[in-house]
């Protein structure tokens, strides 16, 4: 089982988790189910199976090889479903566990301004974003920050991703389709940075991934023309009747055509886990988005791009679900230890409050306030509480006397407040 991230590319063109056996969530009695799936993993392959097909396409005074993959499901073999029951079991099972220890929570709402932060902070950082949850809740403190083109992207991503969960969620909104997916680029490309980058169009160019040219790149998507029929391939496969594969195998199959699809000339990455997040909630495996699973594929980024290369050149899916299936069940154990983590904090803070013979209806009303609004001044809990800027001083000078939240400016004016404990468990990935 992956346990940490491989520290440069692997060549190897099947992929079977190592340190299997160490796996605690495997007793003894399923080893010997453990090798026969590893031998029909073997057998399966000994018959090469062609993810796509390979076009000609001029680009930048080169002629290069495009690749268009085949419509989903695999096929020529399809795929060895069997070796997926056990694996795909327990991610469903700890999904199922997330969604009954957030039911148990005392509001969802902090479970999904937390969740969705953290997936667009993580998601963005593996685009080179270098920003953090502090700088993220500084911006919405209307704190001073300096890296704001990275916060805004961060912040586009997360009013991208409301924008396609509500249409979801919404009987008269879009479906999961080609102009909701541009839609949500649209949104996630606002501002400078994706000014000149064709936001919510598809492309109308060719694009390439890695190499300095064409001629050298890595990878290199289908051409333009192609891409209008691939995404529609995609939407038939979204929405077949019966869904012809689990759900979760699904979401994995949908995320790597889109990456490789590529359909537009920046944001594929961050539009393609976003479709992850969506998918779970919109199929039900999850009841609110609360799986932060690019903390799983920044840990592995280097595996995750190499089993997503290995379906282009190999046909290789099953290595691929197998890494997105665990990834799906350690990204949800994750989320379920930082929700009893949180709330065990604001229990105990609270428990600590409700002992102080000071602390009053604000005091009470603001500390309800932080897991929402981690850092702030004492205008902007002013105003969130409706009360004067006195009253509002006094609640947060005793949150501050209590140990709850700390002063961070180191000003006599203009002072910023944060609820760093439970910013620090936050961060933790």
């Amino acid at each position: 089982m992956l346990r940490n991230g491989c520290s440069e590319r692997c060549h190897s063109t099947t992929y079977i988790r190592s340190g299997k056996l160490n796996n605690p969530l495997i007793p003894c009695h399923h080893i010997k189910e453990f090798f026969n799936i590893n031998h029909h993993i073997k057998e399966s392959f000994k018959i090469p199976r062609s993810a796509g097909t390979y076009v000609s396409t001029t680009t930048y005074d080169e002629t290069v090889r495009a690749f268009v993959p085949n419509p989903l499901p695999p096929a020529d073999p399809p795929l060895a479903l069997e070796m997926y029951k056990r694996p795909n079991r327990l991610a469903e099972l700890a999904l199922a566990r997330l969604s009954a220890v957030s039911s148990m929570a005392p509001s969802v709402d902090w479970l999904l301004y937390s969740a969705i932060r953290k997936e667009a902070l993580l998601t963005s950082q593996m685009e080179g974003i270098q920003a953090d949850l502090s700088d993220l809740f500084d911006q919405e403190a209307g704190l001073k920050i300096t890296n704001r083109d990275d916060i805004e992207e961060i912040t586009n991503y997360i009013q991208a991703f409301r924008m396609v969960r509500e249409n979801l969620r919404d009987a008269n909104g879009l479906p999961l389709s080609a102009r909701l997916i541009c839609d949500a680029h649209r949104i996630l490309l606002t501002g400078a940075r994706g000014a000149n980058k064709q936001p919510g169009e598809l492309r109308r160019s060719q694009n390439w991934i890695g190499g300095s040219r064409p001629g050298n790149a890595v990878f290199v998507p289908p051409p333009p023309d192609r891409i209008a029929d691939l995404l529609a391939d995609l939407e038939r496969f979204i929405h077949a009747e019966p869904a012809p594969l689990p759900p979760l195998v699904s979401i994995a199959l949908l995320h790597a055509q889109f990456e490789t699809i590529h359909p537009f000339l920046d944001g594929n990455g961050r539009i393609g886990r976003l479709l992850i997040t969506a998918l779970l909630e919109h199929w039900g495996l999850l009841k609110e988005p609360l799986l932060y699973l690019s903390g799983y594929l920044k840990r592995h980024q280097n595996e995750y791009y190499r089993l997503l290369s290995a379906i282009r050149t190999d046909g290789n899916w099953e290595a691929w679900i197998e890494f997105f299936l665990e990834g799906v069940t350690q990204a949800a154990g994750d989320a379920e230890r930082s929700i009893v983590e949180v709330a065990t904090l604001v229990a105990a803070d609270r428990r600590r409050l409700l002992d102080s013979p000071k602390a009053g209806p604000v005091v009470h009303r603001l500390f309800e306030m932080l897991p929402v609004m981690p850092r702030f001044t004492v205008e902007l809990a002013r105003h969130h509480l409706e009360t004067s800027f006195p009253t509002a001083n006094a609640a947060i000078k005793l949150l501050a006397e209590l140990g709850i939240v700390t002063e961070m400016s180191g000003q006599r004016k203009n002072r910023s407040f944060g609820y760093q404990n439970y910013i620090e468990l936050l961060a933790k990935e």
